[in-house]
């Protein structure tokens, strides 16, 4: 007796089910490695256009994060799509290994021994620290399937990289735009150095406020306001009651170094007559203020004099609450009367806006307190207090000497360092810095080209950073530490004047190139000096060296000439860079900074922005909370594919969530993509593209209507590639794999590719076409899952590269274009729908146990019976049933012991009758049929599957 089974085409392939990915994926690398595949990739790209991602180099400091595994796979995602479409983007990886956080941990190590060591064998430390962190990371990255010159990167410690950054800061000092002066940066007391704009934060902070009487000394006011008719004594109210402009801050330990007071020329200000504790007195104050200020301070019985513009006070001498200092009014457009009394005291050296306040009227950039945050002796009162701990005792003392209004505690957002999350002061010190507004125009230039010249994704990343390079201060060169490149100034010992020069700096360079950055601190001054070295101003010749580093982000701000200009496969500007969205105040920042300063033109022609790695609720991922993914936990559990499918899979714009629940969802789409590949996959075994394929044009209809829609996706997804909208690509292929073909196309094909003739037209028809399909999404989906692809890759038949990510992208070819066959499938799949619930309702009705236990009869509208009878037979095949007839309605169904009849709430006129299908079951395909028996020999198969087994 025949075993019909062993006659039908099932699907053959050792692509398995399961894909052990944590276990496969190791293995692929290795192969990869030791088939040295990336070099493979660069030797075919080699004559092709460049397409240049420039990597941001992440911390050399602990093990990777999410946001790490992010980032780095959206990179490789832009380089292996970007390969695949025809360009040469090799990828050369980096990493910042200078700076603080390293130096903290090797302080940490050595603890009281850092001192006696030396700055030497601290620097070598660090070195040795970022070079074990460089080699962990680099393989945890390598784990993440990202391709790269990995054991060739850049690192900004590397000797060379050291020259380069020494070059480029001689590059701004030709320029003319590096200088030294006293201002005040933000400063970490507990780090010791000065901190760039990048290396601060913001966070709440509760301080103390309070508000202060200056008691006014002489109040002679501008001739304007004689000119205005306004009288001193008419304004004031009277010439013999005290007056006093009352001013408010939340910083009191700024107080001893007050100097002036700003009020705001177009505001109104009042003279307030008030009884306090009996006597009379007069206060200067914003006219919008008095009442919430009086409110405040519990005073009833007061009244207004007089007001005048702000612009009329300036001149009023007021004397220090506490020191014998004048400090006088001044205007200022900064104020506001948001908050306090409109009035400002004025500390130049312990604020940007009070900076420039100071530096319009001649006043000292006074800040009394040393570089571990402490008041120096002259504020002998809190000498050697910490300044937030000496707030109390200057509140104390305020209110001693009868200046002290109100005090309250305010929280308010307050800049912490970064690093050690302390919060940071203002403090004027000696610096170097970049001038951004002299007659070099770097902001303004800066500003052009971030508007001009660069393309920003997503668009709201150019108005962030125009933002922020609109506003910033000069950038201060200058770190008080040990780890990093040193800005060899020199102080002449005649005339104490420090400079920096270009001579100087060439000749170091090249020194830097051979030997490293340490020679700065290792060799005598006079054997690093330039022959016929003078002072500029005094053409002394007797130096001391400076020993300040520089601001790390110069040192990857330049990267564009340490790594783009200088390597071969590299070119500058590079197409693209792309970082989270912090680095709008960081790299992409300092980059464009320090191009635009030398070079007149941006690094980058495209910026790429991407949000942070929250959890599943949205909130930010911290130890404390518990809610830390690490991306070791995600490739143990389910593999690297899974991971990368989640960065393809959610929109990078905004922040990106995680949790296990999302993971989970993730893992059963990949398992649906890998089942599609592996059905495909199964039924093309026994086929060879280059004998077995049928010419498009003898394709049968779905077929046609299967690669028309392969086409479309193609299409889109490229696009995608090319617009960075990677959760595009994922959505279109995910949906095509369940809807289109699960669901629909594959669905009905298994009758076709079983049951047919092995060599026959119409299941070679259905090979041809699963073949395109499945070699267009391996491909399409190679920078995405790039171990899967590869694996489907080496099953696929034909002749093809030794690797997927050899091989170029599908294109869309316009031979398959058919959007009329589209248009009526589309309308079609209505009817489909509305039958499809009417077999489902015979199924409850017991009436058939599977659809093809089924006969239905279609009774449409009159303007669809047409269209319907057109598809009759095709109808049988895409609802998997044994029969099917359209009628006008004046026929009736076949009769059989039950019927279950269908009327569409969908479609108007819509009858469906679903009844038991005739004949008998044919053994082999399972469809019912009347001819099942009629064939000597086969008692128990239809005719259709004796042909097919001619």
């Amino acid at each position: 007796m025949t075993d019909y089974k062993e006659t039908l085409n099932l699907p053959q392939t050792d692509f398995q089910m399961k894909a052990r990915l944590s276990q496969k994926e190791p293995e692929m690398l290795k192969k990869w490695e030791e088939a040295g595949l990336y070099d493979k990739i660069k030797e075919a790209g080699k004559d092709r256009p460049k397409y240049i991602l420039h990597d941001g180099p992440p911390y050399a400091n602990g093990h990777i994060h999410l946001g790490h595994a992010l980032n780095k796979t959206l990179k490789d995602i832009v380089v292996k799509s970007r390969t695949m479409s025809g360009f040469s983007a090799e990828y050369v990886p980096g990493w910042d290994c200078h700076g603080l956080p390293i130096e903290l941990q090797v302080e940490k190590k050595f603890k009281e021994k850092k001192k006696e060591l030396g700055k030497t064998a601290v620097r070598k430390a660090c070195r040795e620290y970022a070079n074990k962190f460089v080699s962990i990371q680099r393989d945890e990255f390598k784990r993440l399937g990202i391709f790269g010159e990995w054991e060739n990167p850049y690192l900004t410690m590397n000797y060379g990289y050291q020259a380069a950054i020494l070059s480029e800061l001689g590059r701004f000092v030709e320029e003319g735009l590096v200088y030294k002066g006293k201002k005040p940066v933000h400063w970490c007391s507990s780090c010791s150095t000065a901190l760039a704009e990048a290396e601060v934060e913001h966070a709440e902070k509760t301080s103390p406020s309070v508000y202060v009487r200056f008691e006014a000394v002489s109040i002679e006011f501008s001739k304007a306001i004689m000119e205005d008719g306004v009288k001193t004594a008419a304004f004031l109210g009277a010439e013999d009651i005290p007056i006093s402009v009352i001013i408010w801050t939340t910083t009191p330990w700024t107080l001893p170094a007050n100097l002036a007071i700003a009020v705001h020329p177009d505001v109104s200000y009042s003279t307030v007559r008030i009884t306090l504790h009996g006597h009379e007195e007069i206060w200067v104050l914003a006219t919008d203020l008095v009442e919430s200020t009086m409110d405040k301070f519990g005073i009833e019985n007061y009244s207004i004099v007089n007001s005048a513009p702000g612009s009329l006070l300036e001149g009023i001498v007021c004397k220090h609450p506490f020191v014998a200092r004048e400090s006088v009014v001044r205007t200022a457009n900064f104020v506001t009367t948001e908050a306090g009394t409109g009035c400002v005291h004025i500390a130049p050296g312990h604020g940007q806006d009070d900076y420039e306040v100071g530096l319009k009227h001649g006043l000292e950039v006074y800040a009394p307190v040393d570089n571990n945050g402490l008041f120096t002796s002259d504020v002998p009162e809190f000498e050697g207090q910490f300044v937030f701990k000496a707030n109390n005792g200057i509140i104390e003392l305020l209110e001693e000497k009868g200046m002290l209004i109100k005090t309250e505690e305010v929280s308010h957002s307050y800049p912490h360092c970064w690093r050690c999350k302390k919060p940071v002061i203002f403090r004027a010190t000696a610096q170097w810095f970049v001038a951004m507004d002299d007659d070099s125009r770097l902001r303004e230039r800066a500003l052009k080209a971030i508007s001009e010249e660069v393309e920003w994704v997503p668009g709201w990343g150019k108005e962030r950073i125009y933002g922020m390079i609109e506003k910033r201060p000069d950038w201060c060169l200058s770190r008080q530490r040990v780890w990093g490149v040193p800005i060899p100034a020199l102080i002449c010992s005649g005339c104490s004047n420090a400079f920096l020069d270009k001579g100087l700096i060439n000749s170091l360079g090249k020194r830097f190139e051979e030997s490293g950055a340490d020679i700065w601190f290792e060799r005598p001054l006079e054997e690093l000096l330039p022959e016929g070295l003078k002072c500029p101003e005094c053409n002394g010749t007797e130096f001391e060296r400076e020993e300040d580093i520089l601001d790390v982000w110069f040192d990857s701000g330049v990267s564009f000439s340490a790594v783009l200009e200088r390597r071969e496969n590299l070119s500058n500007p590079a197409d693209l860079y792309l970082e989270g969205s912090d680095q709008h105040r960081g790299w992409f920042h300092s980059s464009i900074l320090a191009s635009i300063a030398t070079r007149k033109v941006p690094p980058y022609k495209s910026v790429l922005t991407h949000g942070f790695v929250v959890d599943g609720k949205g909130r930010k991922m911290s130890k404390s909370d518990g809610n830390v993914i690490a991306p070791e936990q995600i490739i143990e559990k389910y593999g690297v594919e899974v991971l990368r499918l989640w960065v393809a899979a959610e929109d990078y714009r905004d922040d990106i969530r995680v949790s296990e629940e999302i993971l989970k969802r993730l893992s059963e789409a990949y398992r649906r993509i890998r089942n599609t590949f592996r059905y495909i996959l199964g039924n093309i075994s026994d086929f060879n593209p280059e004998t077995d394929s049928v010419q498009f044009n003898e394709l049968e209809e779905l077929d046609r209507l299967t690669l028309h829609r392969l086409n479309g996706i193609t299409e889109k997804v490229l696009s995608a590639y090319e617009k960075f909208e990677f959760h595009t690509i994922y959505h279109t292929v995910h949906n095509f794999c369940t809807v289109d073909l699960s669901a629909f196309y594959l669905d009905i094909l298994k009758d076709r590719l079983y049951t047919s003739g092995t060599k026959g037209k119409s299941r070679r028809a259905a090979q041809t076409t699963i073949y395109y399909v499945l070699d267009s999404l391996v491909r399409l989906l190679a920078p995405v899952l790039v171990f899967t692809t590869e694996e489907a890759w080496a099953f696929l038949p034909g002749k093809r590269e030794a690797s997927v990510h050899l091989a170029a992208m599908p294109t869309v070819n316009a031979d398959w274009v058919n959007n009329e066959l589209d248009e009526k499938w589309r309308g079609l799949s209505a009817f489909k729908d509305e039958i499809s619930k009417a077999l489902e309702g015979a199924r409850v009705e017991k009436i058939i146990g599977h659809p093809l236990d089924a006969f239905v009869s279609v009774v449409p509208g009159e303007a669809d019976t047409e269209k319907l009878k057109e598809v009759e037979a095709l109808l049988v095949s895409v609802l998997i049933v044994s029969g099917l007839c359209v009628t006008d309605g004046t026929e009736a169904p076949k009769e059989t012991e039950a019927s279950f009849s269908f009327v569409s709430e969908e479609i108007p006129g819509l009858k469906v009758t679903v009844t038991k299908a005739p004949g008998g079951k044919c053994e082999r395909c399972w469809h019912y049929s009347e001819s099942v028996g009629t064939q000597t020999g086969h008692a128990t198969i239809c005719d259709r599957c004796v042909e097919a087994l001619a």
